[in-house]
């Protein structure tokens, strides 16, 4: 039994390169059913992919997060090869990648990237890259070598158990924490990164989809590590109300007084505010462990991959 393979491109003013992208991709899959999604592109990506014989829909809310929520939910394939729609990724290696997973039974196989041009690639978003995969690393005990990487190979249980909730370019980093999180078998393939053809240009700033990528991190970290969370917070407020009586309680045992009301008084709520967020954490821990368990059933609720 042949995989039914879908072919996902979200798309964004990419005229000059969606019919290229296409044709890479029909060759790497000439049985493949190629999907791109339209968000709400200016120019004519939406006849250009129509012609060069994909299937073409359209999805209103802006944002690739809000484009990938919408593929997931409406391709049905076995084996899911999602890219952008801008040329830029190999699309010869896409068979290579969908044999690994089938191989070894895998969910998803992330594209790293390699770059060959200078232009391919900006140095910030390099430097970015990798403070952020180490960051993810620190945070939830492991990561990826490209976490920021669009090409990815999925299974079928991986695209119908996740619940996508990014609406912009931080739907890479939610993949790539929902697969780490449920301890998924995944794996990586190196792949060459092209330069845009002319007249492509990124969507990307490197500044603000940084900001959100980081903020992404650090809400998914307390979803999803509340106790860790919520406690450094409490470890931080009963640091700094130890730190304040220290001193009042020396001044009691020598006089017997307490000179400074205030000082006490606030002493006491960082220590109210230390317990409250300590047993803030250890409530959460239980409703994301009880949630996690949903997740991992729904999970393994679809089909894996197969060998046969």
């Amino acid at each position: 039994m042949n995989p039914r393979i879908a072919v996902l491109l979200p798309c964004y003013n990419e005229e000059a390169a969606i019919a290229q992208t296409v044709a890479s991709f029909r060759a790497a899959f000439p049985a493949a059913a190629i999907h791109v999604y339209d968000n709400n592109s200016r120019d004519r990506t939406i006849e250009v992919a129509r012609e060069a014989g994909a299937i073409v829909r359209s999805e209103r809310m802006q944002g690739k997060g809000n484009v990938v929520r919408r593929m997931f939910a409406d391709v049905d394939a076995d084996i899911y090869v999602m890219a952008d729609g801008d040329a830029t990724y190999d699309a010869s290696v896409a068979p290579l990648m969908v044999d690994r997973l089938v191989q070894e039974g895998l969910d998803m196989i992330v594209g790293t990237r390699v770059h060959e041009a200078a232009e391919a690639y900006r140095r910030g978003h390099v430097l970015g890259n990798r403070a952020m995969t180490g960051l993810l690393a620190q945070l939830f005990g492991r990561s990826f070598t490209d976490i920021f990487s669009g090409y990815r190979v999925f299974s079928r249980r991986f695209v119908k158990s996740f619940p996508v909730l990014s609406s912009g370019f931080e739907i890479e980093t939610e993949i790539s924490v929902h697969a780490l999180e449920l301890k998924m078998p995944v794996g990586e393939v190196e792949t060459r990164y092209f330069a845009r053809p002319e007249g492509s240009a990124s969507k990307l700033n490197t500044y603000r989809d940084g900001f959100r990528i980081a903020k992404t991190i650090a809400v998914l970290y307390r979803i999803e590590r509340p106790m860790l969370f919520f406690g450094f917070i409490a470890t931080v407020f009963a640091m700094m109300a130890v730190l304040l009586a220290v001193p009042l309680v020396i001044t009691y045992l020598s006089t017997g007084l307490v000179p400074r009301f205030p000082t006490a008084i606030l002493a006491t709520g960082m220590m109210i505010l230390a317990f409250l967020n300590l047993f803030t954490g250890l409530i959460l821990d239980t409703v994301v462990r009880g949630r996690r368990e949903v997740r991992r059933l729904a999970y393994l609720a679809q089909p894996g991959p197969f060998s046969d």
